[in-house]
């Protein structure tokens, strides 16, 4: 065979694997893979795996990170509230690119462009929130409120620009140390207050309740009296009935079982003593024979 027709084939045969080789890539699935035809965008290959595309230089690839990204401030920024107080507030974004086409427009591709845009976006809803509230609804009362209107206020620029706004949240809010202490002496004030109203309260439901206990004590008591006394009554009279009817039927029985009570009564103790005539009437039942 001729040398040069060999030499010729070869030379083919690299040229057509070279071809093939840059019209074929592999997308990796956390990756967006972005197809340029001349710098111009062309299309978005978002399967992972094999894809094909014109040979360059007529069109080539670019990739970017679909996963979600944190924007993290190494450093506390200060943010006024109504009450202009200064507030040192750490926060972190998370994000990711959803719309790549979008997103080159915008940075021609730079992450660490579009992180400072993005920075820029919290900060400017971080100090519109705080703008409109005191330094204990921001700490304790709406916390939650406030990250998730910044949330919604960042996620409409946001999505201009490609990219979805997954979670703004605030680390740490600390006051500054001169106004510190004045805070703190305001909270403490605060809580001895309601304290002081709840132990008010307290006492005057305490005072209630002993009373009406009290009331309710007295008519249970009242009662029970008046219904003893009524059967005491009833029982004294069936006793004095039925003492006079058996007494009426024998009146000397009755008259000797009469001295006999007197004479169990007188004579209790033997420490007794009566001094009277033997022939007195008390002991006439004594001295019959």
């Amino acid at each position: 065979m001729n040398p040069n027709r060999v030499i010729a084939i070869l030379v083919g045969l690299v040229l057509l694997v070279i071809v093939v080789l840059s019209s074929v890539f592999v997308v990796d699935q956390r990756k967006f893979a972005v197809v340029f035809a001349f710098g111009q965008f062309v299309r978005v290959a978002d399967d992972a795996g094999l894809n094909f595309k014109l040979p360059a230089p007529f069109q080539n690839v670019r990739f970017f990170d679909r996963r979600i990204m944190t924007i993290d401030n190494p450093e506390a920024e200060r943010y006024i509230t109504a009450e202009k107080k200064n507030l040192l507030v750490d926060s972190y974004v998370k994000w990711r690119i959803v719309d790549p086409r979008k997103f080159f427009i915008s940075f021609k591709g730079d992450e660490r462009m579009a992180s400072d845009r993005l920075t820029q976006l919290v900060r400017s809803a971080l100090n519109e929130e705080f703008t409109k509230r005191t330094v204990r609804e921001i700490i304790s009362e709406q916390r939650d409120e406030v990250m998730q209107s910044i949330r919604k206020k960042v996620e409409v620029d946001a999505a201009d620009i490609g990219v979805e706004i997954v979670d703004v949240r605030l680390k740490r809010i600390d006051l500054l140390a001169e106004i510190s202490d004045s805070v703190y002496r305001r909270m403490e004030a605060e809580r001895k207050r309601v304290a002081n109203e709840l132990r008010s309260t307290g006492a005057a439901e305490s005072d209630k309740i002993r009373a009406d206990a009290e009331r309710q004590r007295d008519v249970i008591l009242a009662e029970a009296y008046r219904d003893a006394q009524r059967i005491k009554g009833a029982g004294d009279a069936r006793a004095t009935a039925l003492y006079s009817e058996a007494f009426g039927r024998d009146p000397q029985f009755a008259q000797f079982y009469r001295s006999l009570e007197a004479y169990r009564s007188s004579f209790k103790d033997k420490r007794d003593i009566m001094v009277i005539e033997p022939n007195n009437e008390f002991f006439k039942h004594l001295n019959k024979k």
